[in-house]
């Protein structure tokens, strides 16, 4: 039985038009199913974590930045990561793979190498925050990258104050752009309650002792008042754990792969 010519390339477009599309296909599965904000919005707050003021706090640091250090910083919170990509991924692909999707920060400026962009992603469900950098840090910024993830946005996200973690973590990567030292680690309420009460006790043992003496069993009970609050101490510092540019946020730049992860 002859196949025409009509029939032949009828059946040779039929199999072009189904590659075409399996590879679409392919590659739409390996797309992460988020707009980027805009050029100088700097915010996509899917997760609905963030209030008015801190929004407008880190709009308008990131805002600064970008116009000083052509450097975007852009914040990201989602639900969860299967949500957006389909399938359950580590948050250091997730965030590299969003990072070069959405190409962030400039590829080049002024005819030389930039990608400076940085990445901030929260993952509420995952319990999981990433900052991803651009290729141009390289990875000399990723044990700072680190700091501000243990000191600045972890301790805060465990107690519950995910918009108030963000900006920190926001303000400490604007200072880390410039190349300024970064913020004090952030101590919750109950670190300095009991430095004051150590100090309260050891003035009140000191006094008592002078003024009364003590017996052996005294000294022992002290004793271990002050081993059990310096071993708390100890323990919460070792929980702590990873005329300017005017143009947008988006402008080819890609992911060298730096950067640091948290979980809460």
């Amino acid at each position: 039985m002859s196949i025409t010519r009509q029939s032949y390339l009828g059946l040779v477009c039929g199999v072009i038009l189904l590659v075409s599309a399996g590879a679409q296909a392919a590659s739409q599965d390996h797309l992460i199913n988020l707009e980027p904000p805009g050029p100088r919005e700097f915010v996509l707050d899917r997760a609905g974590v963030i209030n008015k003021a801190d929004k407008k706090q880190i709009v308008q640091i990131c805002d600064k930045l970008l116009t000083d250090k052509a450097t975007p910083i852009i914040v990201v919170t989602i639900e969860s990561m299967q949500k957006y990509f389909g399938r359950p991924t580590r948050i250091e692909s997730f965030a590299l793979l969003l990072f070069n999707q959405w190409q962030v920060g400039q590829a080049k400026l002024h005819g030389k190498n930039w990608n400076t962009g940085i990445l901030l992603l929260v993952s509420m469900q995952d319990h999981k925050a990433r900052i991803e950098l651009g290729a141009g840090w390289g990875h000399d910024k990723d044990q700072e990258c680190q700091k501000i993830m243990d000191e600045q946005i972890v301790p805060r996200f465990k107690e519950g104050k995910f918009s108030a973690g963000i900006l920190a973590g926001v303000q400490s990567l604007d200072k880390m752009a410039r190349g300024l030292q970064l913020p004090r680690a952030y101590r919750p309420w109950w670190y300095y309650a009991l430095i004051a009460g150590f100090i309260g006790l050891a003035i009140f043992t000191i006094v008592s002792l002078i003024r009364r003496g003590a017996s052996g069993w005294a000294w022992l009970f002290w004793g271990a008042i002050f081993a059990f609050i310096g071993y708390m101490l100890y323990q919460s510092l070792q929980s702590r754990g990873g005329g300017g540019f005017s143009g947008g946020s988006f402008g080819g730049g890609f992911s060298g792969g730096g950067g640091a992860t948290g979980s809460w």
